[in-house]
């Protein structure tokens, strides 16, 4: 049986990329709700029905737990999702939580990119209003990169040119912590390091969530020992063509960049 791994599109592949090196005896499922993607710009109500559309097609699948790698969709679904189905399901937020306590150590602010719809939503507004004491959270919007990623578009010098004009109206030097908080941002993680002021560092939800896939399977015994790191890649809209895409997305975490 596989682990599955959900997202519009090819963000959720930060968060398998993470999985896949943590747990090389298992097999996975990944699946991208193309005909809807991005999930980030659209209403709570449509999320909420894509999700549960996507899900219950990935459910027709011989899978052992579910990782919702997407923070929109978690913030739109997730409870639903475990009240509906009966194997683990793990989902994501943005890591606020570990950006705080590091900055708060260096005297310095958190910034948290993600897209409009997850700052909007009271999940994340409650997990900056609980972790959030000293009311250092600065959050800002990224709608424009997940198309980008959709696009493969990792262009150093285009997505620069984007970086900086957005950023442009920001002090970067009151901050210690940047979150991703969309799992398509760390595919512009080597772009943005080399952009930002040195003493910055960049953090996203993929390590905390895998981390927590694994306990949670610990503890139902569904560990598994025979897989080979096989992955099935399913999608919702045209098949060869995304599935070629989020090949090359794997590839390209894979390979360092």
């Amino acid at each position: 049986m596989r682990i599955a791994f959900f997202d519009s599109g090819i963000g959720g592949i930060t968060v398998l990329h993470e999985a896949m090196r943590k747990l090389p005896a298992e097999d996975f499922l990944y699946f991208a709700d193309t005909l809807h993607v991005p999930y980030g710009s659209k209403t709570l109500e449509e999320v909420n029905h894509y999700v549960k559309e996507s899900v219950h097609t990935i459910m027709q699948e011989e899978i052992k737990a579910l990782v919702v790698a997407c923070n929109t969709a978690t913030s739109a679904a997730i409870g639903e999702l475990r009240q509906m189905y009966s194997i683990p399901i793990i989902g994501m937020e943005p890591a606020v939580k570990p950006a705080v306590a590091k900055s708060l150590e260096e005297g310095r602010r958190v910034l948290v990119f993600a897209t409009p719809l997850t700052l909007s939503q009271s999940k994340y507004t409650d997990l900056v209003a609980r972790v959030d004491d000293h009311s250092i959270v600065d959050s800002f919007p990224l709608p424009e990169l997940v198309q980008y990623c959709e696009n493969l578009n990792f262009d150093p010098e285009e997505i620069g040119q984007y970086f900086k004009a957005k950023l442009a109206p920001l002090d970067l030097s009151q901050y210690g912590t940047v979150v991703l908080g969309c799992t398509h941002y760390p595919y512009y993680r080597k772009i943005l390091h080399d952009l930002l002021p040195p003493h910055i560092e960049l953090i996203d939800g993929s390590h905390g969530t895998v981390k927590r896939l694994i306990t949670v399977m610990r503890e139902q015994n569904l560990l598994g020992s025979q897989g080979t790191n096989d992955i099935k890649f399913i999608c919702s809209g045209s098949q060869m063509e995304y599935v070629d895409k989020m090949k090359q997305a794997l590839a390209f975490l894979q390979n360092g960049q």
